[in-house]
């Protein structure tokens, strides 16, 4: 059965991708262009300090994608009660994707960001090499674990993306493509 699309279903859909391709593409562009430039032009200190606002600003940027995400999707929801025949339903899988979107989003950003930035100012605070090593320790111990769940977050829009791919795909002639 062809469904057919309404407006609200394709200005959902081509909002939804583009926070993903913005989301994804961000993360890309910090990872194999910046961070690597910053290092090999400043300082561990100066770039450390510059990469932090790289990533509060990314952290920003992330957090807005993900309100747009869960609104789309409460949207889709609500709408697909009154209008099956005209919106895609949201699948169990992508509903679990982006509660585990959200959740490590909300680590990074309310928990484990800000205590990261707590360790690095005191490690940049720190005088003597006996009390550097400690704190950059610290620092780094708990960096490693917020960089992995900035890979992990990646990886779920990735596949929240893939999902979504298969759902147009199969019903690409409620976008008009056939």
């Amino acid at each position: 059965m062809a469904r057919v699309t309404s407006g609200w279903q394709f200005s959902l859909s081509l909002a939804e991708l583009i926070g993903l391709a913005i989301w994804i593409g961000g993360l890309t562009v910090i990872l194999t262009t910046v961070i690597p430039a910053v290092f090999n032009s400043l300082g561990m200190e100066q770039g450390g300090q510059f990469l932090r606002k790289v990533f509060d600003g990314y952290n920003n940027l992330t957090s807005g994608i993900v309100v747009v995400l869960l609104g789309t999707a409460a949207l889709r929801t609500w709408k697909f009660q009154y209008m099956p025949e005209n919106i895609l339903a949201v699948s169990r899988t992508e509903w679990a994707l982006l509660l585990a979107l959200v959740c490590v989003t909300g680590l990074i950003v309310f928990f484990l960001g800000p205590k990261a930035i707590e360790l690095q100012e005191l490690a940049f605070m720190a005088e003597t090499p006996e009390e550097k090593k400690p704190a950059y320790d610290a620092f780094f111990r708990t960096h490693m674990i917020v960089r992995a769940l900035h890979l992990i977050n990646g990886g779920l829009a990735i596949s929240i993306l893939v999902v979504k791919f298969r759902q147009w795909v199969r019903y690409r002639a409620a976008f008009g493509f056939e």
